[in-house]
């Protein structure tokens, strides 16, 4: 994921010019961790608004996309309740924001740290994963695992009627069990990751724009940094994203 303004352009490009201000996603060519970025005009590019800081678009590309891709996947409608699992970080910060926006009563697992933060964001009811288990509970739910560390079969037996089962981070055992319940079953496991694309990146800059929804940034570290930004990251306590910046 990136942000930052256009230095240069090919002699064909028509979609950008130089000095435009753009965020977006290199995809499977990686390298966003540079202070410069060479990609086709037909990649996962928008124009940035004016309105929205370099940062916060960096953090829309890829996690407000696929948590987009999943509600979407999982039809979730107004009304229902949908527990997010691991719903601090990147994709769930997002996912949260978006399933309040469609209508939806959402719950949220997480550690204790990061609990305020979701109620902060629109959770309507927040569970500490190592206090609670929510399988327990006696509520039914569309589940949305943005981890995978939830228990599969917890999940399902926790799943509403005709329920879905959506799964941001799955190994092949659980694509296969997957594809069994889905089959035979009258609930469904949904994994098929996202098709990041330049409409969703301007549909939700515009949420951005009109304060629907927000990024949650938790530190920003200097590119030289991004050693001690890992670090951080892989001590389990990041709330929404770290941003690397460029001076």
């Amino acid at each position: 994921e990136l942000a930052g303004e256009i230095e240069a352009v090919g002699k064909d490009v028509t979609r950008f010019k130089s000095g435009d201000q753009v965020f977006g996603a290199t995809a499977m060519k990686l390298g966003a961790y540079a202070e410069y970025v060479c990609l086709p005009e037909n990649y996962v590019l928008a124009l940035k608004p004016d309105d929205v800081s370099y940062e916060e678009a960096s953090t829309l590309a890829v996690g407000g996309i696929h948590a987009l891709h999943f509600l979407r996947k999982g039809n979730v409608k107004s009304g229902e309740r949908i527990l997010i699992y691991g719903a601090g970080g990147c994709i769930g910060t997002y996912a949260v924001q978006l399933a309040k926006l469609l209508g939806a009563e959402v719950t949220t697992v997480d550690s204790a740290s990061k609990l305020d933060m979701l109620s902060d964001i629109g959770a309507d009811h927040v569970i500490d994963y190592a206090e609670e288990d929510f399988s327990n509970n006696g509520i039914r739910y569309v589940i949305f695992d943005v981890v995978g560390k939830s228990s599969y079969s917890r999940s399902l037996y926790s799943l509403q009627a005709n329920g879905r089962y959506l799964l941001a981070n799955v190994g092949l055992s659980v694509i296969l069990r997957g594809l069994w319940t889905s089959r035979f079953g009258d609930k469904k496991v949904i994994f098929a990751l996202a098709n990041l694309n330049s409409e969703d990146l301007v549909y939700l800059s515009d949420l951005l724009v009109a304060g629907k929804i927000k990024s949650v940034i938790d530190r920003c570290y200097p590119l030289a940094q991004a050693a001690d930004a890992h670090s951080y990251i892989e001590s389990g306590c990041k709330q929404g994203y770290v941003v690397l910046t460029v001076a």
